[in-house]
């Protein structure tokens, strides 16, 4: 009997063992037929395109700072040419512009940042990811992200002290709509809306400005790529009354060409503006007339990210 069992048990582990082998297969099978959720990541390298957002956030629980920097313009045409070539294209001016923000991320949906933004204002902004471009389990041929940010301006002189405080604060809510085409060019396109508490020249004008952006970047290398802008003002540009009463006109186009370099540490992006303000406020609304291209400027974005909290990924 025992001999038996023993031959039983011979014959029927092979048949076990391949019974096994068809069950695993079949399971596999049905595990690749499921759809799987491909994300599409690294739109755009850096969390600013130029100067306008782009749909990308901080890592989680990581904090970024940020500097941004734009020089005077390149030429000054009431200066004689020794002074110019002085000006060392603008970077010897005496005149700059910078925004210093801090930016953290608490979940991965949002970021929230806080700016010292230039000419005693000061600026919070809160980012949200509405949507990732992804295929698979889900199709979704874009990511959008929502951006808002509240500016006050902190100087006892602006405005005049009888004035109501709301009157020093001013908003920008944008739409950032961007998809990754390949692997080397994405494309990101802004509407964008500005709203001024009090009118930021004079009255007869709208406090209400809005634009409409587009974006986008061209890798080069694995490290490096070129980036552009293009943002137009669609009202409040034109033969508008500034504080003094006098018929003005602003730009209606804000345009930058840039070159990101990814040093491994922290993201360079070093640019060419027609536009010497910092922040996107400003620029959208009272960018001044800059037809010649030596009222142009140089600048440069410089970002670091630090892990605040050790992150666990889970699959």
């Amino acid at each position: 009997m025992k001999k038996l069992f023993i031959v039983a048990a011979a014959f029927c582990l092979p048949l076990a063992a391949l019974a096994q082998d068809d069950l695993l297969a079949e399971l596999e099978k049905q595990d690749s037929a499921v759809a799987k959720e491909n994300i599409t990541i690294a739109t755009f390298k850096s969390t600013r395109v130029i100067n306008m957002n782009s749909t990308e956030i901080t890592g989680l629980n990581n904090l970024q700072f940020m500097i941004i920097h734009h020089f005077g313009s390149l030429w000054d045409n009431t200066e004689s040419t020794g002074a110019n070539f002085a000006r060392l294209f603008g970077m010897n001016a005496g005149f700059a512009n910078t925004y210093m923000s801090f930016d953290y991320t608490p979940v991965r949906w949002m970021n929230l940042g806080f700016a010292f933004a230039g000419d005693i204002n000061l600026e919070g902004t809160a980012k949200f990811k509405i949507m990732r471009q992804q295929t698979g389990k889900r199709n979704y041929p874009v990511s959008i992200a929502w951006v808002s940010t509240a500016r006050v301006n902190a100087s006892s002189k602006e405005p005049p002290q009888d004035d109501l405080v709301w009157n020093k604060f001013s908003y920008l809510n944008q739409m950032l709509i961007a998809r990754k085409f390949s692997n080397a060019f994405s494309l990101q396109l802004v509407p964008s809306m500005i709203h001024y508490n009090l009118v930021p020249y004079g009255s007869a004008n709208s406090n209400t400005t809005w634009s409409i952006g587009i974006g986008g970047r061209m890798k080069i290398t694995e490290k490096t790529a070129i980036t552009f802008e293009y943002n137009r003002q669609l009202n409040n540009y034109e033969n508008v009354i500034d504080k003094t009463g006098e018929i003005v006109s602003y730009s209606p186009n804000l345009i930058s060409l840039g070159y990101d370099w990814d040093t491994g540490g922290h993201i360079f992006q070093f640019f060419f503006s027609n536009s010497t303000f910092a922040s996107n406020i400003p620029q959208l609304t009272v960018n001044p007339e800059k037809e010649n291209i030596g009222q142009w400027c140089i600048g440069f974005n410089l970002n670091r990210s630090y892990a605040l909290k050790k992150t666990v990924k889970i699959e």
